[in-house]
């Protein structure tokens, strides 16, 4: 088993054995982000390749600290560079924040990871990147809206809307 370190130098070093290595330890990592952006496998394959040539042209820029979260932010940037190409959706452009919706804590405890991700990945595509980028990713709003040239609110709106059709979802789901 290599080391990250030694996983790093060797791609550094443009050894192809090596890097078949980082790509087979973190492959299956990052196409669970790339699907989480996407409904289409082959789309998901391709951002998936992408991103390990940009990680593999990038590996100099990589510095001490979590390799996977490294891989992560570049795989996140080609999944939102790839939606910016495609124009997969309009977003919705409003500027009031709606008042968050919390789910269900009943449905949620009976739903399976995959159920859930099913039913994340049959949100509109505006509703689902927003809510990616901010619930399952983290990023905050300020960030997320310069990452996609929107305003603040337009991602606030787009994770209000995401939240409650997850919540209709959820009620259907419990009756």
């Amino acid at each position: 088993m290599h080391t990250e370190a030694e996983l790093v130098e060797g791609c550094l070093n443009g050894n192809r054995t090596t890097q078949r290595l980082l790509f087979e330890r973190f492959a299956g990592q990052m196409m669970s982000v790339c699907r989480r952006y996407t409904r289409d496998r082959m789309e998901a394959e391709d951002m998936l390749q992408d991103g390990f040539v940009k990680a593999f042209e990038r590996i100099s820029q990589y510095r001490d600290g979590s390799l996977e979260g490294w891989l992560k932010r570049i795989f996140v940037n080609t999944c939102l560079s790839n939606w910016r190409k495609n124009k997969l959706t309009v977003l919705l452009q409003d500027g009031n924040q709606w008042e968050s919706i919390a789910t269900e804590e009943d449905g949620l405890q009976k739903l399976q990871a995959n159920e859930l991700i099913a039913l994340i990945e049959e949100l509109p595509p505006g509703a689902r990147l927003i809510f990616n980028l901010f619930a399952i990713e983290g990023y905050p709003h300020t960030e997320i809206a310069v990452m996609l040239s929107i305003t603040e609110g337009t991602s606030r709106a787009q994770l209000t809307r995401a939240r409650q059709l997850l919540q209709d979802k959820l009620k259907k789901l419990a009756s």
